[in-house]
């Protein structure tokens, strides 16, 4: 069975995820993500996406955005 695709991290580095079909999780105190974490996994459902310890580097938006503009075509996500 495929899994379902969970995001984890605070609003501003998740935000465009939920457009290409992640389930958000917002989390903004760093202390409480292992619990949500455990949470998560606990049924097996979710296969987790975690930000880089560094913070937003961009990175995983400039991919997704690029991975977007192969399917269709076009920067639909952020219109760099």
């Amino acid at each position: 069975m495929a899994k379902s695709i969970a995001i984890i991290g605070d609003s501003e580095s998740i935000k465009g995820f939920g457009a290409v079909g992640m389930d958000r999780f917002v989390c903004e105190v760093p202390s409480e993500s292992a619990q949500l974490l455990k949470q998560l996994t606990d049924n097996d459902y979710y296969a987790i996406i975690l930000p880089g310890v560094r913070g937003n580097t961009g990175i995983g938006q400039r991919r997704l955005s690029s991975f977007v503009e192969k399917a269709v075509g076009s920067d639909i996500l952020f219109k760099n």
